[in-house]
């Protein structure tokens, strides 16, 4: 399909600079295709009403990491400023990172990353046709990860930091409830409406509560460049589901209950994990999946995201879902209506379009 048609006119100022508070004060938008209206009007404290007891919600608990790192590259007497942001763990001292500027940055070259007085080097030791840097560090394991602690900071998508600079107040608002595993870069940011309030609704209508783990990488934030979207290829990400999880999510859809994914993330690893011909298993490993309008799911039946920027991945991913046009609809909707975009803004609730 062309990319051009998943574009959109979206306005400056509904993208979200601060999330909803409390959290699960959001809005949430119900799209349910076939049925008698599209679209409604909600909130995140209703969605245990479009809930049947029985069905399931699947939570992504991965935790976001201190990724974004700011120093200077060192070639011999010759240094530059530089920005490096992780996005994906290929051993206990290396990261795949994208690199600005990374056409300056040669294979040997020194990166020195500095925060007062914490300091943090690595090694450009290759780079790849996707446009990242393979850097090696100069400590491992628990020590590199206590250095980016100190160094680093929170990894705020382009479209909020080209706004405002992270603070304090940033290091809990981009991170859900959920988040437990070091290794994301980026928020899975339909788990930040949830809150102890909200899950007690849930188990209360008797829904159950499962988790997965996706480490998302800076590929989510990436520009579509190609015009077609065969053309395009995704960065891998690290995940994992569960031989337990896989098995209650099975027992799930065997008893005609439905398995509803917060978040693009969690569908991303349960339909990873559902490629085989035995339908949903247990999985560990990189997946790269990139779902298009014509995607048969496999695993999950409905899904809560967050709304999505115009021509990107995830807008193609609600899409297939949900259809183009009425997905269309939905958006147009939205910004009508004042719905607040993308990471720390307001929900939707979307239902499968079966035709």
């Amino acid at each position: 399909m062309r990319v051009d048609e998943f574009d959109f006119d979206l306005p400056n100022e509904r993208i979200a600079l601060r999330p909803a508070r409390p959290r699960d004060a959001a809005r949430m938008l119900v799209v349910q295709p076939g049925a008698g209206d599209l679209l409604a009007d909600r909130g995140v404290r209703d969605l245990p009403m479009f809930l049947e007891p029985g069905d399931a919600l699947v939570f992504n608990d991965t935790k976001v990491i201190p990724a974004q790192l700011e120093g200077k590259r060192v070639r011999g007497n010759i240094e530059a400023g530089i920005s490096a942001t992780l996005h994906m763990r290929t051993g206990g001292d290396r990261w795949k990172a994208f690199v600005r500027p990374g056409k300056k940055v040669q294979l040997g070259d020194t990166l020195v990353f500095e925060n007062g007085d914490a300091r943090l080097t690595a090694v450009a030791q290759e780079k790849s046709p996707l446009g990242d840097v393979l850097l090696v560090f100069d400590c491992s394991g628990a020590d590199l990860d206590a250095a980016l602690a100190l160094v680093g900071h929170v990894p705020l998508p382009p479209y909020i930091a080209q706004k405002r600079g992270e603070d304090e107040q940033d290091k809990a608002d981009y991170q859900t409830m959920f988040a437990e595993k070091d290794g994301a870069v980026a928020a899975p940011t339909a788990g930040l409406h949830f809150t102890p309030e909200l899950l007690k609704a849930l188990d209360d209508r008797g829904i159950e509560q499962h988790r997965v783990t996706l480490h998302v990488g800076a590929g989510t934030f990436l520009p579509v460049k190609v015009d077609d979207t065969a053309d395009h290829q995704m960065h891998a990400e690290w995940g994992e589901v569960s031989e337990a999880t896989a098995a209650a999510l099975q027992a799930v859809k065997a008893r005609g209950n439905k398995v509803v994914s917060v978040g693009t993330t969690s569908l991303r690893i349960l339909e990873s994990a559902a490629q085989g011909p035995k339908g949903l298993e247990a999985f560990s490993g990189e997946t790269s999946i990139f779902i298009t309008p014509g995607y048969r799911f496999r695993a999950i039946d409905a899904l809560m995201t967050n709304f999505h920027l115009p021509r990107s991945t995830l807008f193609m991913l609600v899409s297939a879902l949900s259809g183009l046009d009425e997905m269309r609809q939905a958006y147009a909707h939205a910004i009508e209506k004042e719905y607040r975009f993308y990471s720390y803004g307001d929900a939707s609730l979307l239902f499968p379009k079966t035709v």
